[in-house]
This record gives structure tokens, C-alpha cells and sequence, in this order.
């Protein structure tokens, strides 16, 4: 597999190799050693989670505390999302930026978003399946969100999405700005301090 870091920091496009013959497709859409590698640290991964959504389904922009927030691997099992990842940590030199990364069924790639980072989806498809693996379970007081129409982050979803369709909690979450004055929001030292427990756990 192929693996490289996005325009934000600490999160990483993942791109397997697939194996086709006239029995269909094999691949591996996850190797621990291969993720560690490239990002110089652990990851304990500790629960799954699959979404299925309609077209033009919006899902985040959602992030938890740091520590341990939650890391997530993500990756399209059926259908195409565009999958973003949002940097919302204060101090960060590309705080506020985003980058992103299409998720289907068709090149099967995955993102690895890192702790403190904030993460969303758009559905491109009908009934887009979403798998996310996770360091750390649900933990609703922890979690927190930005709202994905926020002008300032300005995510771009594409026209192949159709109408928007989003949940009352994500259009009521604060914006950006809001959400860092009422100090909701991970530092950069702070996610750094921990990622780099997660390298001394590594032996990196």
C-alpha cells in the first residue's frame, strides 16, 4: 500500500493494492505496521463504527478532547463520500485549513485522521457505506463538533452531492471562531505532546 500525509498535518491517504482475477477483488485496507511506518507511531485501535447514508449526506465536522480524543481510519465499503479532514488545532500553522481525500469502492483508499484533528464526510452516492475504525470508544461528553457550512472553513462539496442533508446537531454545532473562543477546541502543543507518547510507545 501507498501511504501519504495531506496538506494537514498528521492525517494521511491511504491507497491499497488490489489483487483481481475472475473471482474478483483482494486487498488489504489495513496493516498496523504500514500505518505505523509512515506516521512514527501507534495505534490502539478499540472500536468500528459503519454509517450508511443517502446522497448528499454531511456527517461532522465532529472531533474529540485531546487526550486521547479519537483517531479514526476510514474507508468507503460501498459507494463514494468525499472524506475531510479539518485542522482545528490552535497554534497549528495550518489551523483552519483542510484537505481531502474521495473514498469509494472503486481505488478502496482509506484516511488515517490523527487525534485533535477534525473529520466529516458527504455522501456522493446513494447509500454510501462508511467503516471507521477507532482508538477509543464513544465517549459523548468528550465529543464535540463545528458546523460544516461554517464560511470560514469553507469545505468545498462538490456538485455531485446534490442537496445537502444535515443533522440538527452538526447545523447547530458553533463555527470555528466560536468554538475557540469557548476553548472547545485541542492546542497544537497539546496534540503534539500526546502524539508523542504514541512515538514513545512505538520506540520511535
Amino acid at each position: 500500500m501507498q501511504i501519504r500525509e495531506l496538506s494537514v498535518p498528521d492525517a494521511y491517504e491511504v491507497t491499497p493494492r488490489q489483487f483481481d482475477d475472475d473471482r474478483g477483488t483482494f486487498l488489504e485496507w489495513y496493516r498496523f505496521d504500514e500505518l505505523e511506518k509512515a506516521t512514527g507511531r501507534s495505534v490502539d485501535l478499540r472500536q468500528a463504527n459503519t454509517s450508511v447514508s443517502k446522497r448528499g449526506t454531511v456527517r461532522g465536522v465532529h472531533f474529540a478532547d485531546v487526550p486521547p480524543s479519537q483517531a479514526k481510519y476510514v474507508t468507503a465499503t460501498h459507494g463514494a463520500v468525499l472524506d475531510f479532514v479539518v485542522d482545528i488545532r490552535v497554534g497549528s500553522p495550518t489551523f483552519g485549513q483542510w484537505d481531502s481525500v474521495r473514498l469509494d469502492d472503486v481505488d478502496r483508499r482509506a484516511i488515517f485522521v490523527s487525534e485533535g484533528l477534525g473529520h466529516c464526510f458527504v455522501a456522493l452516492t446513494e447509500g454510501a457505506t462508511v467503516s471507521y475504525l477507532v482508538t477509543d470508544v464513544y465517549q459523548p461528553t468528550r465529543e464535540h463538533g463545528i458546523d460544516p457550512l461554517d464560511a470560514t472553513v469553507a469545505l468545498a462539496f462538490p456538485d455531485e452531492a446534490g442537496e445537502l442533508l444535515l443533522s440538527p446537531k452538526d447545523t447547530d454545532a458553533p463555527t470555528l471562531a466560536e468554538a475557540a473562543e469557548a476553548g472547545l477546541l485541542p492546542t497544537w502543543d497539546a496534540a503534539r505532546a500526546y502524539y508523542d507518547t504514541l512515538r514513545a510507545e512505538a520506540g520511535r
